[in-house]
């Protein structure tokens, strides 16, 4: 793992040239607001350093929801934009897949994406868009 940056509940780390995002909030009625994703934009970015990524968001055990303004800010970001190659979602509730499925329908239905019950099949996930993406095997 390099560089793993935590901030509140959430944690962030690279390794084998993906992006990791773990996110443990417990709280139901939480929201993630405008200010906590331009935080976690600029946390993406220093750990990107301007290299493609696949994304894998580790949601499991996870609740709350992202605001309108929040989640538009995430699907059209410039710097995530730039620096999404996929994303692969580890989730275990149903209320999570929900979220999932109206954010991506919504707001960024453009960037190829998959739900998994387990780490290993989203990080394999990961593996072949990374290898897509930059033409190896």
């Amino acid at each position: 793992m390099d560089n793993v940056i935590k901030i509140g509940q959430s944690k962030f780390w690279t390794d084998n040239d993906i992006l990791y995002c773990q996110f443990r909030n417990e709280k139901a009625n939480y929201r993630f607001e405008l200010d906590a994703v331009k935080i976690f934009i600029k946390i993406i970015d220093k750990l990107c350093d301007g290299k493609p990524m696949p994304f894998l968001i580790d949601s499991r055990d996870s609740q709350g929801t992202f605001t309108r303004e929040s989640s538009n800010l995430m699907a059209n970001s410039p710097t995530l934009v730039k620096l999404r190659i996929s994303e692969a979602y580890v989730i275990n509730t149903i209320g999570i897949k929900l979220v999932i499925n109206s954010y991506k329908r919504i707001y960024e239905p453009l960037t190829p994406f998959k739900m998994f019950d387990d780490l290993e099949s989203a990080k394999q996930y990961c593996l072949k868009a990374k290898n897509n993406f930059y033409g190896s095997n």
